[in-house]
């Protein structure tokens, strides 16, 4: 991550949000602003597994064929998949076709399914306090942090894959758990609630 840069329209942005026009709405409208609810928190989580070893990018711009490919991510109904729609998942050239991120979403929505409280009880119960200050530079940006080395830890233990530290603390970011947004930064903070 660079510091700010500032976009065609005038407006300071973190320096990766300014890359692309994908970028560049992802980062004003999305990224960072607080995200509840089980089916929204399972696609999340489930994109952050096949974006791993991948470019943002690219998962982002198969976004809408992914939704498609899952039934719109709904739990129950990738809960309810088999090896049928394993083998439609890996034909479907819309996607990422890794048959060991396919199975762990499937696996992951079973996890999910048997949460008592839910996926988004669970996964915002990791959130950290608000800081104080927004990071200064993207140096000041961590790539993994106590509760989401945690977070990782109780997936794991709750039967999640593909969900490491890293991981975790990318969907921290990106569900406004945290807010990494640098200072200077156009976007207002959005309180979790």
């Amino acid at each position: 991550m660079t510091d700010l840069v500032t976009g065609a329209d005038g407006l300071p942005r973190c320096g990766w949000g300014a890359g692309t026009p994908d970028y560049v709405t992802y980062h004003d409208e999305e990224w960072g602003r607080p995200l509840r609810g089980d089916d929204a928190l399972f696609e999340r989580i489930t994109l952050e597994a096949f974006q791993s070893g991948l470019s943002w990018l690219t998962i982002l711009r198969k976004r809408p064929a992914f939704r498609l490919a899952f039934d719109g991510f709904r739990i129950e109904t990738v809960a309810g998949y088999g090896e049928p729609d394993v083998e439609r998942l890996l034909a479907d050239a819309g996607i990422v076709r890794n048959r060991a991120k396919i199975e762990a979403a499937v696996h992951n929505a079973r996890a999910a399914l048997a949460l008592p409280d839910g996926l988004s009880a669970l996964l915002w119960s990791f959130a950290p306090p608000p800081r104080t200050a927004r990071p200064r530079s993207g140096a000041e940006v961590p790539a993994l942090t106590a509760e989401s080395t945690a977070l990782a830890k109780e997936l794991k233990r709750r039967g999640f894959r593909f969900v490491g530290p890293t991981t975790a603390y990318a969907l921290m970011q990106a569900t406004g758990m945290v807010d990494d947004h640098l200072a200077g930064c156009h976007v207002t903070a959005v309180p979790a609630a």
